[in-house]
């Protein structure tokens, strides 16, 4: 995929795990991070989402498409949550 796909991607997913996790919503996540972080919450999720799809046996991301979408979504989703416990832990 290129930058531009990647970029895309990162988006769409980081916007849609930041709605389905509540992590702005939350009293104690008030900072928003933005439209270039969502992009790189979303990027990030590509990554591990990638990993763990591979770690299970399945293919990581490849081509630019709702599979990738989806695993990026995971990704950011799991990423969003450890964040969001690192936070509660550290207050």
């Amino acid at each position: 995929m290129g930058i531009m796909a990647w970029l895309v991607v990162g988006f769409v997913a980081g916007a849609l795990a930041r709605s389905a996790s509540g992590y702005n919503r939350s009293t104690a996540n008030r900072s928003r991070i933005g439209c270039l972080g969502t992009t790189a919450v979303g990027a990030a999720g590509g990554l591990i989402g990638g990993s763990l799809s591979t770690a299970a046996g399945g293919e990581p991301i490849g081509e630019f498409g709702l599979r990738s979408i989806f695993l990026a979504f995971v990704g950011a989703v799991v990423l969003l949550m450890v964040l969001g416990a690192l936070r509660r832990s550290s207050r």
